[in-house]
């Protein structure tokens, strides 16, 4: 069976999460502080009350916004996800899973094994704990492919479950019970589309750790950082895609489009990073391509800063976060102009024979044209070359400024060394090329470099989650085939009947298999005068068990019996007796009665009346059914895929 990591294992990262889930157990508590006092103050008339319930909610609220800032300090602690290389790499941002409760399936499972399946609940005791199992062990997932296998075994597993012991318009009376992971409120809701798109947030969350603690200074890190993290925003774009109304804001839409962005971001500063490793020739038109990709990555991180500080965003996010954002796209903005000057600085005038090719090249490389003589003049004098180089190092040099600005300003990032390191070599090396190529005989104005356009050679994809990646099989399989067994279907209590066979064989015709279907019964034939009706499934045969078996055992079962006759087990579903009910139908919705559909409406009504679905999850759910159910068409003739028996 799967095995989440050992929770206990004291590493670092396991002590992140054994304080990520304490804070989370004190939020829960103080949030329930909030609430009785909340209710106290609305109810009471009582000045002198009302004064100390005011005093009491105070202390909580600020007792809450201390627990919000050390989370956000712990989901801040970038460097316990990151890499133990050497080399320098600037940080990424992970997320830290969303944490959950224990759940006990065990009374609520089996007695709607009993009630809805007619079977003994206990029998089915060990499946239940399987499925238990395998929910605990995905909530500590390993920080590898095992861990998001397991993470996906669990989230395929909930397809069975969903479609056995979850009935449309019933409850099964069961919370399930998960914290926001970025502020650790707790949310709980009885739809099970909450615990899917929990564990779905979950794969993306884990992602982003794999992609973070990539080695980005070798190429097969790098690959595998920008996998991550395309499967990262994969995830949560298909979380917001199928999903709404979720209880807790790490779902809500706002902010998983802003993980999406963010992710995005991340791949295309992998790109960069990649473009610089794979960089061997320095020459003129590979380094405008180096200040195009940091031009991009600056585009990209601004439009992810413009969203966390949108208003439903703003106060939720960690303000780590957004300021290394902001941080980095300043940073990106220097780049470009620092590589825009080395391209200009360091490399030859161009030669007549390279004059074509780099002027085409330079013509799109500044989003204005550059003030000054044209663009031939422009490349083949390096005084012209020196002039606008110098330009770009200023403008460079003044982002570079700005970005250390702003990573002075959050308290958490200053003691991030790492990116303090980057920022300042950074700065550092624009510096000392500007002091190379300034003359003090220069007595020109330097002017203002225009912008570089942005440009990628690699354009980040979205991955969406490959769920048939991980095959599982139905813990639930005993019950019988799904197309019959589920819980939208009703049947009647299973009928026995003794069968005996006359000169013309049974008097029935069966079609198709697991389970096999009685299709038609021949009036004043054996099987009609033992009761069986058209309609029927046989589930068993002399007390072998039928469910799964395929046509031809059936078949076979039947034909071995001697003189004494056969028992057979049936069931009819509901709503499927024979062809006069179908006829029946017929008539009700060709009648315009509309009956039917009006039903349908009021009992999905009933049901958002309840309570417990006021606030469901809309889940949609492709259908995977292959198998048709043939039991509504009335018997005629023999088909081709019937036999009579």
């Amino acid at each position: 069976s799967q095995q989440g990591c050992d929770p206990f294992a004291q590493t670092q990262r396991s002590k992140l999460q054994h304080r990520r889930a304490r804070i989370n157990q004190q939020i829960n508590k103080e949030m329930r502080m909030r609430a009785g006092a909340e209710n106290l103050f609305r109810a009471t008339s009582n000045h002198k009350v009302k004064e100390t319930v005011a005093l009491e909610l105070s202390y909580v609220n600020s007792n809450l916004q201390l627990l919000k800032e050390e989370l956000e300090e712990l989901n801040s602690s970038v460097d316990v996800y990151q890499n133990d290389s050497e080399s320098i790499s600037v940080p990424m941002i992970p997320l830290g899973l969303k944490e959950t409760k224990e759940l006990d399936l065990l009374v609520p499972l089996k007695d709607l094994i009993s009630e809805h399946y007619g079977e003994e609940g206990v029998l089915f005791e060990k499946e239940i704990k399987e499925f238990m199992e395998l929910r605990q062990a995905m909530r500590t997932p390993s920080r590898n492919e095992a861990g998001l296998e397991l993470l996906m075994e669990y989230y395929n597993q909930l397809y069975f479950l969903d479609s056995r012991f979850f009935p449309p318009t019933k409850s099964l009376g069961v919370f399930f019970h998960w914290y926001d992971s970025l502020t650790g409120v707790p949310s709980h809701q009885r739809a099970l589309a909450f615990e899917k798109g929990s564990v779905l947030f979950n794969i993306g969350a884990l992602h982003t750790q794999i992609g973070a603690r990539q080695d980005r200074a070798s190429l097969p890190g790098l690959n595998q950082a920008i996998d991550a993290f395309q499967k990262a925003a994969g995830a949560f774009n298909y979380l917001k895609e199928n999903f709404s109304n979720a209880p807790s804001l790490d779902m809500s839409t706002a902010s998983l489009n802003m993980l999406v962005r963010l992710m995005v971001a991340q791949v295309q500063e992998c790109v960069f990073e990649k473009m610089t490793l794979l960089r061997s020739q320095h020459n003129f038109l590979a380094r405008l391509q180096l200040a195009q990709e940091a031009a991009r990555v600056e585009d990209v991180y601004l439009l992810v800063h413009q969203t966390m500080t949108q208003a439903h965003v703003k106060d939720y996010v960690p303000f780590s976060w957004t300021t290394m954002v902001h941080v980095k796209s300043e940073h990106f903005k220097a780049l470009s102009h620092y590589f825009a000057a080395i391209a200009l600085c360091d490399c030859p005038a161009a030669t007549d024979a390279e004059l074509p090719e780099q002027e085409k090249a330079f013509i799109q490389f500044h989003v204005t044209m550059p003030e000054g003589p044209s663009l031939r003049v422009l490349l083949q004098d390096p005084e012209e070359r020196r002039k606008l180089g110098k330009a770009h190092l200023k403008k460079a040099i003044m982002k570079h400024e700005e970005a250390m600005r702003i990573h002075g300003l959050c308290k958490i990032l200053r003691k991030m060394d790492i990116l303090q390191e980057v920022l300042s070599f950074a700065h550092k090396r624009s510096l000392s090329k500007y002091s190379e190529i300034d003359h003090e005989e220069d007595f020109f104005e330097t002017g203002d470099a225009p912008d570089i356009h942005p440009k990628t050679h690699q354009k980040p994809e979205i991955k969406s989650p490959n769920f048939s990646q991980v095959k599982v099989t139905d813990l639930f399989h005993r019950l019988g085939p799904l197309s019959v067994f589920s819980a939208k279907n009703k049947w009647y209590p299973a009928r026995r009947v003794h069968l005996m066979r006359g000169e013309n064989g049974f008097g029935f015709t069966l079609r198709g298999d697991s389970p096999v279907l009685i299709a038609g019964v021949i009036p004043g034939g054996c099987a009609a005068e033992a009761g069986l009706k058209e309609g029927d499934y046989i589930i068993s045969v002399n007390g072998k068990d039928c469910k799964w078996s395929k046509h031809a055992e059936v078949v076979q079962l039947l034909k071995s019996t001697g003189e004494e006759g056969v028992e057979i087990t049936v069931i009819t579903l509901q709503g499927s007796e024979g062809p006069r009910a179908v006829d029946k139908k017929a008539a009700a919705m060709s009648s315009g009665s509309g009956m039917l559909k009006s039903n349908k409406e009021n009992s999905r009504k009933s049901l958002m009346n309840s309570k417990s679905a006021s606030t469901l999850l809309v889940w949609s759910k492709k259908s995977k059914r292959s198998k048709k159910s043939t039991y509504g068409v009335p018997f005629t003739a023999v088909g081709d895929n019937e036999a009579m028996y």
